[in-house]
């Protein structure tokens, strides 16, 4: 080839491409002037801001129904563009924007990227958003937006940053704040970091459907791009967050030591304490979420190759019409029933008969109980409303006995001595015993949780989840149920919970409860360290 910048260039036009096919979508049409749009350049804001909220959203996890996207346009239509349309219309916006806009009305979007390798035209598929059903209030039916990969890529592109680069680039700004005390400044960037994982993972876990779905939809190159991408992204980042997570609690700890009292600590001082410890929360998530990419890598890797074996074996299977390769061969000729057995006989093949391995009895066993969670994890191809709702209540029942448990140890933690495992289980009724252990595997995450997160600041976290845009989790989050049961006692006129703190009592003393059951069905004895509780209420 002449002229080498050429190469990998239907690369650059589906770059390309993404804004072309949005700017056209949305030029040619004319309903813009009904809303009081009339700009190309009011339009184009609008379509990236509405963009910009499905991507707060998805990167949350958290449902993005026409109602929420309505109520987002309406806000920010008051605050900023100031155009004279209700609540309905900026719905009916919302719906024509993603709709019609972004979806193109449910047609294929592709834009001819030219292949100077091959000298031709190569079609490129254009998506910008998708849908998937969820239920509000557990009844309610409601179609829920969220990114697809080319959506993130025409929003991330805006930043001018390269994919491959973008967490090295956060890593390197934050690591630069962290040296500089500029703790405000870095708090963003970990953020930005812990983004950044978050969406890594989203398209680990859509090319596992799409492999799921059909795995010869999804081409090699693309596992080979998500596989790099994966590699790069695990490749020495947890060490390096932890390493900086214990610089963060080095130097919290520096802090809360120079002052015996923290609470008489300098205004700087304590808000730069404050962003520490913030910090510290992120760099937490931050590796969980590198955890769970590094899991799901393999995941992807296994499920793969599996589904490709799948489709290799289904090749070799014979199909035939029974009508002509069987019954109109017997009706024509009646003698062929005489052989009918040829036919019959591979029905009724048996598997082969197992032999006992005496080298597999003196192996290592592995539980095969994570497999087994794996596989439960599969998606279905289908609408089984019936499944989602018993599987939605299953859950549901599941996070009303985590919420029981933790909201008995808040009621018997309120106080300034607080209260300890040992001095909890010699004043427990039967009753209150299982509200408090429902199960091992319930108490034991709870426990966990807290004794993990140590010392958990309410006011802070209720200020969070007032600034950002977050997910209504699925499963159990010590922080999220924090807040809920905290809520509920301020609304039944009890003073607010600010603080709740967990600190194991190097006492050597064993705290023992029996015959406790656990998910299994069985009855098991736990046995852990004494542990003391305090929650802390307002003055």
């Amino acid at each position: 080839m002449q002229y080498d910048f050429l190469k990998h260039f239907p690369r650059r036009m589906k770059s390309v491409g993404l804004h072309f096919m949005l700017i056209q979508n949305s030029i040619q049409k004319t309903t813009w002037k009904q809303y009081g749009f009339s700009s190309g350049a009011e339009q184009i804001n609008l379509i990236f801001a509405v963009l910009l909220y499905i991507m707060e959203q998805s990167l949350k996890e958290e449902r993005c129904t026409m109602d929420d996207i309505g109520a987002y346009i309406d806000t920010v239509n008051m605050q900023h563009f100031h155009k004279s349309i209700n609540y309905d219309e900026c719905k009916q916006l919302g719906d024509f924007i993603v709709n019609v806009i972004l979806s193109n009305e449910g047609k294929a979007m592709y834009f001819e990227g030219f292949d100077f390798e091959e000298n031709e035209y190569r079609n490129m598929h254009v998506s910008y958003v998708a849908n998937r059903i969820v239920y509000v209030d557990q009844e309610f039916r409601r179609t829920s937006y969220y990114l697809t990969d080319d959506g993130y890529n025409l929003l991330l592109s805006t930043l001018e940053i390269e994919n491959n680069m973008k967490l090295t680039i956060h890593e390197m700004i934050f690591q630069m704040h962290l040296e500089k005390q500029s703790y405000d400044k870095a708090v963003d960037e970990i953020k930005n970091v812990f983004n950044l994982l978050r969406v890594q993972l989203q398209k680990i876990q859509d090319a596992c459907g799409k492999i799921r779905r059909n795995a010869l939809s999804y081409s090699v190159r693309d596992y080979e791009t998500i596989l790099l991408e994966n590699l790069d992204t695990i490749q020495n980042t947890r060490q390096k967050f932890q390493d900086y997570r214990e610089m963060v609690k080095s130097r919290a700890r520096e802090l809360e030591e120079r002052n015996i009292n923290v609470q008489q600590l300098q205004s700087k001082e304590k808000e730069k304490l404050g962003y520490l410890r913030e910090i510290e929360n992120y760099l937490t998530r931050t590796i969980d979420e590198h955890q769970k990419i590094l899991s799901s890598h393999f995941d992807l890797k296994s499920l793969y190759t599996r589904e490709l074996e799948q489709l290799s074996q289904m090749s070799l299977i014979q199909r035939f019409p029974l009508r002509t390769g069987l019954y109109d061969k017997v009706l024509k000729d009646a003698d062929t029933l005489t052989r009918l057995d040829y036919f019959l006989r591979p029905l009724f093949n048996q598997d082969v008969d197992k032999a006992y391995n005496l080298n597999k009895a003196f192996q290592l066993q592995r539980p095969a109980r994570r497999k087994t969670e794996a596989d439960s994890e599969e998606e279905l191809d289908f609408d089984e409303e019936s499944w989602k709702r018993e599987k939605d209540r299953i859950r549901q029942e599941k996070l009303k006995k985590y919420e029981s448990s933790l909201g008995c140890l808040l009621r018997h933690a309120s106080g300034k001595e607080g209260i300890s495992l040992l001095e909890l289980n010699e004043r427990m009724e039967e009753e209150e015993r299982r509200e408090l252990i429902p199960n091992v595997e319930i108490f034991k995450e709870v426990m966990v949780e807290l004794i993990k997160s140590r010392e958990i600041d309410l006011t802070a976290l209720q200020k969070e989840r007032c600034e950002y845009i977050q997910d209504n989790p699925e499963d159990f989050q010590l922080n999220e149920m924090l807040l809920k049961l905290a809520g509920a006692e301020t609304d039944a006129g009890k003073k607010r919970i600010v603080r709740v703190r967990a600190v194991r009592v190097e006492d050597g003393k064993t705290v023992v409860f029996p015959g406790i059951p656990d998910e299994t069905g069985g009855v098991r004895s736990i046995c852990c360290s004494n542990v003391r509780l305090w929650a802390v209420r307002e003055e």
